[in-house]
């Protein structure tokens, strides 16, 4: 007789094996919560960095995560630069080279101010111009400047005028300041004394005002165009060789010239001399000759008299024979 076995039941395999699922589940929300909370937290952070300055925010190494600033660099104060150069440059052809050098000034955003032209007696021409070019452009156009021929000369200054564009726009702040003062006293003034004594007072610091704008506009244009003053000529320039040590020659040369040059202002002097010396001569020769003759003559003195009768004239003493001498008297 076959004994029965007991029948097996799953019911508590399957029990275990839902309540891993569950536990897995629940593993996996509260992990995908704390992600996400963790990245909303990381975007707060992220948000204000980028927000100040673009890449500021960045994670030191070995620490992600940790939500440390860097440091912003600070903002160097702008400088305030006067550039101007002077070029002399030999070239095949002015006109040519000067259209160039007018093109490629217009093409940098700049214009052409004074220009001068001039022809030697063969015929060569030679031109002066005055070109105001951006700052930013002003080493590009420079360059392009001096390879349009063969250069001769070259010289560039620059003049920082920082302070003196700090200097101004602090004024003219102050100076606003104290118009808008005035103009708040006269809405409150009721006299009208007081009155036109503001009146005359907003005019002068208007003025002040005013003045201070226009140097802020010349050096606004100063600093943000640079100024290139550029010589073309055909010939190259010409320098006359000096002899430091004169002979014979150059003095004889040197002597006689300015023999020449005295001589030549004696007879200016003279010739400014002769007429004045013309008319006096006829003036005296009229004296003597017209107007003396013509005059009545003085009487002589009489002789004077006393008492007794007139005065004895005084005779000359009589002189006495010369001494002879031992060889006369023999």
């Amino acid at each position: 007789m076959r004994t029965r076995r007991p029948a097996r039941h799953p019911v508590p395999a399957l029990a275990a094996l839902l309540l891993a699922a569950a536990l897995a589940l629940t593993g996996c929300s509260g992990a995908g919560e704390d992600s996400a909370g963790s990245s909303a937290a990381d975007r707060g952070v992220a948000a204000p960095d980028a927000d100040g300055k673009a890449g500021a925010n960045e994670a030191a190494p070995g620490g992600a995560g940790s939500g440390a600033r860097a440091t912003a660099p600070a903002k160097l104060p702008t400088a305030h630069i006067i550039r101007t150069a002077s070029l002399t440059v030999q070239v095949k052809d002015v006109p040519k080279a000067l259209e160039e050098a007018r093109a490629g000034t217009e093409n940098a955003g700049g214009y052409v101010g004074n220009e001068t032209t001039t022809r030697d007696e063969e015929g060569h021409e030679r031109t002066r111009v005055v070109l105001r070019v951006p700052a930013e452009k002003y080493d590009e156009v420079l360059t392009e400047l001096e390879g349009a021929g063969k250069l001769l000369d070259r010289s560039a200054k620059a003049e920082d005028v920082t302070d003196q564009v700090v200097d101004v726009e602090s004024r003219i702040k102050s100076q606003r300041a104290s118009v808008a003062r005035i103009r708040e006293l006269m809405d409150q003034a009721t006299k009208l004394s007081d009155v036109v004594t503001l009146e005359g007072e907003l005019s002068t610091r208007q003025a002040d005002l005013e003045a201070l704008l226009a140097r802020q506009e010349t050096l606004k244009d100063r600093t943000s165009l640079a100024t290139i003053t550029l010589s073309l000529s055909e010939t190259p320039v010409k320098k006359e060789a000096k002899d430091d040590d004169p002979g014979f020659v150059d003095a004889l040369a040197g002597g006689w010239n300015a023999f020449v040059t005295m001589v030549r202002w004696l007879a200016v002097a003279l010739g400014a001399v002769l007429p004045f010396a013309a008319v006096a001569a006829l003036l005296a020769l009229l004296w003597l000759r017209v107007v003396r003759p013509r005059l009545p003559r003085r009487p002589r003195p009489a002789p004077a008299t006393s008492a007794l009768g007139p005065l004895p004239t005084a005779r000359p003493a009589p002189q006495s024979p010369p001494a002879r001498t031992p060889d006369e008297q023999d």
